[in-house]
């Protein structure tokens, strides 16, 4: 899963990015408002964090622009304690939560859990497809009761598949949200770390469809 941190302060944009990549996710940052606007219009993204006190272009404006465009990823907008207006503001706009400065970083990462989950169409933060369940709120993929151990890129991978699980996904779909913009993405390692996710699941559980992409199936 991949996702977009929109913070104008250095510190806490490491610290959003650092806490959100090793909760599993592809991480893109931006610094102002002008590059949010163009990477959230030209990029795939499963979830955004956007401050609404950026420079360049603020973050209502980015907002407003995205939706007017047709850009439906789930929006986490933070405001400052007393800007209540702003959460008005923001959710007029188009955004789907808001979190108030200062906060926890685990009350963060559960927030954009349940965003993507939403999105999804999921109620629980533990998704099941046959004998395999992830845990989203602890990055772990289960099978039978034992834990698999999974790269960082098999992990994303698998975790979008179940997040679409029984719809077909592209590898180019695939190639956009398990890696980071700036990564040197290959579209071939997707065919890698499909063929090493069959070899540590059951079998059948990922389909080739072919032509189209791959199928998290629930039949099996």
């Amino acid at each position: 899963m991949r996702i977009l941190i929109v913070e104008d302060e250095p510190t806490l944009q490491l610290q959003l990015a650092q806490s959100a990549r090793e909760a599993g996710y592809a991480v893109d940052v931006a610094s102002n408002g002008l590059d949010a606007h163009f990477q959230g219009d030209t990029e795939s993204y499963d979830a955004v964090v956007l401050d609404l006190g950026l420079p360049q272009m603020d973050g209502i404006t980015v907002l407003r622009k995205w939706r007017a465009a047709g850009c439906t990823m789930p929006v986490l907008i933070l405001t400052a304690r007393d800007g209540w207006h702003e959460k008005v503001s923001g959710i007029d706009a188009g955004a789907d939560d808001y979190l108030t400065k200062p906060f926890h970083m685990e009350e963060l990462l559960a927030r954009l859990r349940g965003l993507i989950r939403r999105a999804g169409g999921h109620a629980s933060s533990e998704l099941v497809c046959g004998p395999l369940t992830m845990d989203m709120r602890n990055s772990r993929a289960i099978v039978d009761g034992q834990a698999l151990t999974l790269t960082s890129h098999e992990y994303r991978l698998l975790a979008y598949l179940m997040h679409h699980r029984d719809e077909v996904v592209s590898r180019s779909e695939l190639v956009e949200h398990i890696y980071a913009q700036d990564y040197d993405r290959d579209s071939n390692t997707v065919e890698v770390f499909i063929a090493r996710l069959r070899k540590k699941l059951p079998p059948g559980l990922i389909a080739t469809v072919r032509g189209l992409g791959y199928r998290l199936s629930t039949s099996v």
